[in-house]
């Protein structure tokens, strides 16, 4: 399972990182969500953990985009500063789970294969917008409208 992990608390994310790795897991680290961002217009990703309040644009921000991009990414906050509207703006953006700092890894493991399932779960069923597992990004979507203008397939 490919994760993909935005955070600026770096020590906190390497150390979380190494611990998903021995876990069996690929991770991908990003230290900003501008980062985070970047890294998912280049690879697709089973599941991402997004931070909350980081400098630049914030979590809820990095999720919106996340969205427009890989639709059926499933994205856990973690964060030191929560707040129930901060978990409600983040819901909007079909957050699947909100946790809090300190995070128990049993519990965030858990939480990974939990949203993990539910999105091939969604898949199975075809109810998830980017079952194609082709990025969604504007350059994407425009390659796509010439493709069609074109009469061009795959």
């Amino acid at each position: 399972m490919k994760l993909l992990f935005i955070d600026d608390e770096q020590t906190f994310l390497k150390y979380l990182a190494k611990r998903m790795m021995l876990e069996g897991f690929e991770v991908k680290t990003t230290f900003s969500g501008e980062e985070g961002v970047a890294a998912a217009t280049r690879d697709l990703f089973d599941v991402a953990v997004v931070d909350l309040q980081m400098p630049g644009i914030d979590g809820i921000e990095v999720q919106k985009q996340l969205k427009d991009l890989q639709p059926d990414l499933p994205c856990i906050v973690l964060t030191g500063h929560g707040s129930v509207e901060n978990a409600l703006e983040s819901g909007k953006y079909n957050a699947f789970k909100f946790l809090s700092k300190p995070v128990d890894m049993d519990t965030l493991i858990a939480t990974i294969q939990a949203a993990y399932d539910h999105r091939m779960e969604q898949q199975s069923k075809g109810d998830l917008p980017g079952t194609s597992h082709e990025p969604k990004g504007p350059v994407s979507k425009l390659f796509q409208k010439f493709r069609h203008l074109y009469g061009v397939e795959k």
